[in-house]
């Protein structure tokens, strides 16, 4: 196949260097190598450079403000030149067609600004999964070659995002760093800033595992007052449905309130729902205020 697009992969982490090393050595068994690979790590010890020695693609370590999409900011920052930005998670193993599939995916309709893929298996909603069952999952996936193309959706999930640069350069895009930490529906709010400009997709053939790594995730009183803030705040700013934010704050609500005195052992819930009242109240009050998890966490 013809490269006729130059692709980089863009990482932020924090609190994770060896799943991150782990995942940069999935990477290098992908069947179409990425012309870079930005790493941005929230402090130097979330990355040790050593991880990177042997790797078959370059690897460009860039600094940013802490936070999720500061950290993507920082890495779109670096990007010029490129055609393609694959924003993977620092805990997601893409299956080895994965950038072959995105290069054809954007190459093949130019009219395509954002797809993500088909996530086979997602640890967030679990305890995780390790990296020795991911590989066996994704082994067996790739064994059985499922068929599917693409189909449009309303937003591309962020832990595998791929975006077409040009549209994001050409109009200034950037994540919103009023969402802070963890983000958490950053990848809805881009994409529907991107939508403008063209189609957002999910290819079936981009697959991959989403392992769940529990480490440097948030505790749950920030995370519970982001899943009452932040969806009321992007309703105001018009990136995301009422409707949609709605269904979104009752189901995290409701599943903190029914699983308060049976928690799964990996979730905070009762710090989840202590950050929703929280969020509420400041509701009521007037001040409601997505970035006031920082003074939270």
């Amino acid at each position: 196949m013809s490269r006729s697009l130059k692709l980089a992969v863009g990482i932020a982490t924090v609190g994770r260097p060896k799943i991150l090393a782990e995942t940069l050595r999935q990477l290098a068994r992908q069947t179409r190598m990425p012309d870079m690979v930005f790493v941005c790590p929230a402090r130097p010890e979330d990355f040790d450079q050593r991880d990177a020695a042997d790797l078959p693609f370059p690897v460009t370590v860039v600094r940013g403000r802490l936070g999720l999409c500061g950290q993507r900011n920082t890495i779109l920052d670096a990007s010029a030149g490129f055609d393609l930005m694959i924003f993977f998670d620092d805990d997601y193993f893409p299956s080895r067609a994965f950038l072959e599939e995105a290069e054809r995916c954007f190459g093949n309709r130019p009219d395509t600004v954002a797809a993500s893929g088909r996530v086979i298996a997602d640890g967030v909603t679990g305890p995780g999964i390790d990296v020795a069952a991911a590989r066996a999952i994704l082994a067996s996936d790739e064994a059985r070659k499922p068929a599917g193309g693409c189909v449009e959706q309303y937003a591309a999930y962020g832990c595998n995002m791929v975006v077409r640069l040009a549209p994001i350069h050409a109009h200034g895009l950037r994540f919103d760093e009023d969402l802070p930490l963890y983000g958490w529906l950053e990848d809805i709010d881009f994409c529907r800033r991107l939508a403008p400009f063209g189609r957002i997709v999910k290819n079936q053939q981009m697959a991959g595992i989403h392992l769940g790594h529990k480490g440097g995730r948030p505790k749950g009183l920030p995370l519970g007052y982001s899943q009452i803030a932040n969806p009321l705040y992007l309703c105001r700013k018009g990136s995301y449905r009422l409707d949609h934010a709605l269904e979104n704050m009752a189901k995290n609500f409701a599943a903190n309130c029914g699983k308060l005195f049976w928690p799964e052992p990996w979730v905070d819930r009762r710090g989840r729902l202590g950050g929703n009242l929280l969020a509420l109240a400041d509701l009521l009050r007037g001040r409601l205020d997505p970035r006031r998890v920082r003074r939270l966490s």
